[in-house]
């Protein structure tokens, strides 16, 4: 166990806007997890768990006790011919998770290759990319109530999964804190190839395979999404709206180019990027904060930004949305204070 005071969160969230907080624990098992809720300087106090800090900006120095987990085993609960059940410690890199199933010929998580995090947030976040989301592989969330310190495991179900959403957002955000996670994967893997350009990108690969999947969806998401540890960034800084059809249809006669995808009966998701950019945001600028050129769904930390540049140029471009479009755009990115 690492116990820390007046720690810089610098390098533990993907803005790099200086921030510190009081107290920075690390833990390395459910043991420890548990010893760390019992502390006086956590018990009864302000406290936060991260993962990678991908989708955090802090907006002040933190004051209370930062957690982190450094469980990071993987191991095979159960397989047969067709598919295999891992358990994955919530410390564990997404993208090595990725990395070590599409090694071992494992399907399910090619698609979400390249995706900033661990993977104790994928299952808080239900992170997704290229029509494919963390929910269609979890089968159980392992956690730690942080009152009583017993354990629950919560299935697929249970997990009340939705756009960037669960019920650890939710109805129970702060109640648990995620120590592995299960996930359901394929050794006959069926591909997704239909979201996007990645069909077009595999066009000449008769039959592409996991890894050409995996590559294709890293050298998209390298062409257009910054590194965050070279460019101060939280990736997409906007959920994708879902809005009836009818006001798509409204939209939709003023502008035919408008991207959409099916998001259910009656319901359309649009891309919160195209939006963005046909209020002319790209490259904008707010103090240090920018909109990235390449991307309009990313906002970046340009020059030395403030954690107030980028509260206030996201602003700026939700009520912009709103007066165009009629449409309000939500923030994928948590805001800490």
């Amino acid at each position: 166990m690492i116990i820390e005071r007046n720690f810089s969160l610098l390098q533990h969230h993907t803005f790099h806007i200086p921030a510190t907080a009081d107290y920075f624990i690390e833990y390395e098992s459910v043991e420890e997890l548990k010893e760390v809720l019992s502390l006086p300087i956590v018990k009864g106090n302000k406290f936060l768990q991260i993962g990678g800090g991908s989708n955090l900006l802090f907006t002040q120095d933190y004051h209370g006790a930062i957690l982190h987990s450094a469980i990071r085993s993987i191991g095979v609960v159960s397989e047969t011919a067709e598919e295999v059940i891992i358990k994955v410690g919530a410390g564990i890199v997404w993208d090595d998770l990725v990395a070590y199933s599409v090694k071992m010929g494992w399907g399910g998580l090619e698609n979400l290759s390249n995706i900033p995090g661990e993977v104790g947030a994928s299952a808080i976040q239900n992170i997704g990319a290229y029509g494919r989301e963390a929910k269609d592989t979890i089968e159980q969330v392992e956690c730690i109530d942080v009152e009583s310190l017993c354990m629950r495991v919560f299935d697929n179900a249970e997990c009340m999964y939705g756009y960037r959403s669960s019920i650890f957002k939710k109805e129970m955000k702060g109640r648990f804190i995620v120590t592995a996670v299960f996930f359901r994967l394929q050794k006959k893997p069926i591909l997704h190839l239909e979201y996007g350009n990645l069909s077009t990108v595999l066009s000449s690969l008769k039959e592409p395979s996991l890894q050409d999947v995996r590559d294709a969806v890293i050298k998209i998401r390298s062409e257009k999404l910054p590194d965050p540890d070279l460019v101060g960034n939280a990736g997409s800084f906007f959920m994708n709206p879902i809005i009836p059809v009818g006001q798509y249809e409204k939209i939709k006669a003023d502008y035919p180019d408008i991207p959409s995808y099916p998001a259910g009966p009656g319901q359309i998701k649009v891309p919160a990027a195209w939006l963005i950019d046909r209020c002319g945001w790209k490259g904008k600028a707010e103090g240090g904060a920018a909109v990235y050129e390449k991307q309009c769904l990313v906002l970046i930390n340009q020059d030395h930004a403030k954690a107030q540049d980028v509260l206030s140029l996201a602003e700026k471009i939700t009520i912009s949305v709103k007066n165009r479009f009629g449409i309000t755009i939500h923030p994928e990115v948590n805001f800490i204070d």
